[in-house]
């Protein structure tokens, strides 16, 4: 898919309050917030009261009757022209001062609305914010921390659209309180507001610059464990949407698999039932393959999915009608990059894009004598990458399988390299390896007892033919 096309689905979403790739006004991704905006919206607030109880000034009694009594556009630019930047001073003090929790509600749905019908009304709350030297959207982050629910998810949205639409970009320090916000709204037991959540992080990631900022504050990171999680059809498409525009940036595209999201969005392509999903999964893929600019970082991704099996999957597709043509240019594209490259992958490439994605199995290289004979000492190669994997697996894993692969494995590398011992003792995997040897699984407790023996004897040929017969 295009970047040019990439536009114009944001735009499509951000205008919608939707976030449909094909730029339809998809309102089940903020179905709860959207219905009770409509809700809020019918409920309309007796200024007069406020008025007449000394709780609003005449000038605030003025501009919001004036306001909430405009029928159109045209009538709702006249009075914004009219005040200005006051304009946004005054919404800004009404949600400021009045405590009650359903005129807030009504105040900030004002707002919203206001920057959804025209997106160059953000600069009344950039020019107020340069004459009270504050920043456009402060009162609205504050508002993430109160209890009305409506009130805290309406607030991100207008912190999203003055982040996007101002001509200035939020600043590191709020940036990173905004992201943390979403981070914990993405992780929360039971948030019926995550699409809405989600969908502020697909706005504010249209702009490179915000999408650095989130993959320094482990972002992705985030975005990786939720997808993991099973979550339902619309978070999927909402999350991967939010990686796939993190790939557009080639700079980026280096970190992004070192949070394993090649195999997440393999088993959500696997099983995914919805177009949608597998329409921006693939083109994530693709721009994993297309973007970025150094060889390897190309071959690393492309190997991954084919550790993962995304080649078979792609197979079961070409044989699929899709509405959209983009779905079936991104197979052939994919498929033809995977194909190149298994022609040229070697047994070790093969087995250490296993080891990285921490998927082990029982594959034919973990018991080829050829392969540790020729390969156990390129396990040390950049900085002991391998060795720190597989030691790391033993220390995270609960799988059997790849806890018994990890301690084989272990115990090969020291039996084909000199200094495999000495090695594997400093990264402290010895003793990690030990603890298995009482494991309730028997092919975990062999493995890691026959890696201890060869860590602590030389005569491994002769112990392993002892070992056979006792299994």
């Amino acid at each position: 898919m295009s970047y040019q096309r990439l536009e114009n689905v944001i735009q499509g979403s951000l205008d919608a309050g939707g976030e449909d790739i094909s730029g339809k006004n998809l309102q089940t991704a903020t179905s709860l917030l959207a219905a009770q905006a409509n809700d809020v919206r019918s409920h309309r607030v007796n200024w007069q009261s406020y008025l007449q109880g000394q709780m609003i000034s005449q000038e605030e009694f003025t501009f919001i009757r004036e306001y909430d009594n405009a029928t159109n556009k045209e009538q709702r630019d006249q009075v914004l022209q009219r005040y200005g930047p006051s304009a946004a001073k005054i919404f800004l003090s009404l949600m400021g001062h009045i405590s009650k929790d359903q005129t807030v509600q009504y105040i900030l749905t004002m707002v919203d609305d206001m920057l959804q019908e025209d997106h160059d009304r953000v600069s009344y709350f950039f020019d107020h914010a340069k004459k009270a030297k504050t920043t456009p959207w402060a009162q609205f982050l504050n508002m993430l921390n109160r209890q009305d629910k409506f009130v805290i998810n309406q607030a991100a949205r207008v912190i999203a659209k003055l982040a996007c639409w101002g001509k200035e970009k939020m600043n590191t320090n709020d940036l990173n309180y905004y992201f943390s916000w979403i981070r914990g709204q993405l992780t929360a037991a039971g948030n019926e507001y995550l699409p809405a959540s989600a969908g502020c992080l697909q706005m504010v990631l249209r702009y490179n610059v915000y999408r650095e900022a989130f993959m320094e504050t482990e972002g992705m990171g985030t975005i990786v464990s939720v997808l993991g999680s099973r979550c339902g059809f619309q978070i999927q498409y909402q999350l991967t949407f939010c990686i796939w525009m993190v790939t557009y940036n080639a700079a980026l595209t280096a970190q992004v698999n070192k949070y394993n999201v090649i195999p997440v969005l393999a088993d959500i392509l696997h099983e995914s039932a919805k177009e949608k999903v597998t329409r921006i999964i693939l083109a994530t893929f693709r721009n994993l393959l297309e973007k970025p600019e150094e060889k390897e970082i190309v071959q690393d991704n492309a190997l991954a999915m084919i550790q993962c099996k995304v080649l078979k999957q792609l197979e079961v597709l070409e044989g699929q009608k899709f509405e959209d043509s983009d779905i079936t240019d991104d197979i052939e594209y994919i498929s033809e990059k995977l194909r190149d490259s298994v022609e040229g992958l070697s047994s070790f490439d093969e087995y250490s894009q296993e080891v990285k994605s921490g998927r082990l199995e029982w594959s034919p290289v973990h018991k080829s004598e050829k392969f540790w004979r020729e390969n156990a000492a390129r396990l040390n190669e950049k900085n002991y990458e391998m060795l720190k994997i597989l030691i790391k697996l033993l220390e995270t894993s609960k799988d059997s399988t790849v806890l018994a692969v990890s301690a084989h494995d272990i115990g090969e590398y020291v039996r084909h390299y000199p200094r495999g011992k000495h090695n594997i003792e400093q990264l402290g995997g010895k003793e990690l390896v030990m603890t298995y040897m009482g494991h309730e699984d028997p092919t975990v407790r062999y493995e890691a007892l026959l890696a201890v023996q060869k860590l602590m004897v030389h005569n491994w040929e002769y112990l392993g033919k002892a070992l056979e017969q006792q299994k």
